[in-house]
């Protein structure tokens, strides 16, 4: 019996062992850019931090959705 196309396509993107990938990678890159935005408004640099987590956070969202 032939496998079905579906299931061969939901397992291009799974990986080996069921997760997506780069999702380790995705949570790292969130984490940093956070850290680094968050220490740029702690430094007195209010407007550059609260820009680059607005746009790291699009950014992000359109690498997650995979645009």
């Amino acid at each position: 019996m032939a496998e079905d196309d579906f299931r061969r396509w939901e397992r291009e993107f799974e990986g080996e062992r069921g997760r997506s990938p780069g999702g380790r990678g995705l949570v790292l890159v969130a984490g940093l850019t956070a850290a680094g935005c968050a220490a740029l408004i702690a430094m007195g640099d209010v407007p550059l931090g609260a820009a680059g987590l607005v746009l790291s956070s699009i950014v992000l969202l359109l690498w997650r959705i995979g645009m």
